[in-house]
């Protein structure tokens, strides 16, 4: 089933705008080739400009499948890629995540995208439910998914093996937005 998600959101500071192939080598160059960046992301950090087109391959098909809504994250001034976003959706269950450039950190970004994701999974009846897990290291992102109305839903003891990690299982925190 696919969703009736926009192709663009705004915020306060931001537009987030569907992914496309000319995103690639802001992708590149913005977060995916940063290890600091993707320490604690699911997919490999970027060696090369064809793991962001492959990236973004999968991203343009699965938006047009219903099954992963990806979205780059710019600030409204300069429309300058800052860092990107997403949905992905299963039959009605979502799990979202977000990457924002160190160059960006501290900023409040973070929370801005997950808070506007948050208010749009809101809007949409077929969502039953809605979540994300975390490295328990990673301690920024724990509080922006605090702030952005989630709830710890529980601690899960060696739970994934984070690839720029070197594969070894961490414990993670589940959270979960009330719906």
């Amino acid at each position: 089933m696919k969703l009736s998600i926009p192709e663009q959101l705004e915020t306060d500071r931001l537009v987030l705008l569907r992914l496309k192939y000319e995103d690639a080598e802001e992708i590149f160059y913005t977060y995916a080739s940063k290890p600091e960046a993707t320490r604690f992301m699911s997919w490999p950090t970027h060696q090369s400009m064809e793991d962001t087109r492959s990236f973004l391959r999968y991203a343009v098909s699965g938006w047009r499948a219903g099954t992963d809504y990806s979205f780059s994250v710019r600030t409204r001034k300069t429309n300058r890629m800052i860092g990107s976003c997403g949905l992905l959706h299963e039959e009605g269950r979502i799990q979202f995540g977000y990457i924002i450039s160190p160059t960006h950190w501290g900023q409040g970004y973070g929370t801005e995208v997950c808070c506007k994701l948050m208010e749009l999974v809101r809007t949409i009846p077929e969502i039953y439910r809605v979540s994300t897990f975390v490295d328990i290291e990673n301690t920024a992102s724990v509080k922006v998914l605090l702030k952005s109305g989630l709830i710890e839903e529980a601690r899960l003891e060696k739970w994934f093996k984070f690839v720029n990690q070197d594969n070894v299982p961490k414990d993670c925190l589940l959270f979960r937005l009330p719906l």
